[in-house]
């Protein structure tokens, strides 16, 4: 009977150690899969600052897609979070306006894009300040705020035209605040 019971009692141990690395095994494979997902499928950035307003406010979270630009390149009005070129370690979201190859000028509050009036559903006001004709490089592209008397963008000679291999990713979809959940596309 004793043996008997030594025999259970081990078994029970035994079980114990197994389920507690089956449980370890299955952590340690979760946290694998979140961080590959995260580095190489999506990220959630935190929104700081009015240059994307009204579309986007500070304090906003927003899923990024990463793949987008891995097997495509941006298109016109895709809302962009990219690595500034003039500081690496900033990051700044705001609107595709122009491509590689195309003509951008703003005259008069107005954005061209190859000669011909950019509508804009998305501005509370127009931009105040010219910008010349510029034709976008190839492999950058030409950005910005939708706040565009707020923001920081490719008119400033401290981000400029951003090398598409500084984008980081397409935001797809703001998460927070909970009401105004919404699908960028």
């Amino acid at each position: 009977m004793d043996v008997l019971f030594y025999m259970m009692g081990g078994l029970k141990v035994h079980n114990k150690k197994n389920e507690f690395l089956e449980w370890m095994e299955s952590i340690a494979i979760a946290l694998l899969v979140a961080f590959l997902l995260r580095f190489f499928v999506f990220d959630v950035v935190l929104v700081e600052g009015k240059s994307m307003n009204p579309t986007l406010d500070s304090g906003d979270r927003i899923i990024v897609t990463k793949l987008n630009y891995r097997f495509g390149k941006p298109q016109y009005s895709d809302i962009v979070v990219f690595k500034n070129p003039d500081d690496p370690k900033v990051r700044y979201i705001k609107r595709v306006i122009g491509v590689e190859g195309d003509s951008v000028e703003i005259k008069e509050g107005k954005v061209y894009v190859n000669d011909q009036i950019l509508t804009e559903p998305y501005l509370l006001e127009p931009a105040a300040g010219d910008y010349p004709k510029t034709v976008v490089p190839e492999g950058t592209i030409f950005a910005l705020g939708d706040n565009r008397n707020y923001s920081r963008d490719s008119r400033n000679s401290h981000v400029g035209f951003i090398p598409i291999s500084n984008i980081i990713g397409k935001a797809k979809l703001r998460i927070w605040p909970v009401r105004l959940i919404t699908i960028f596309d």
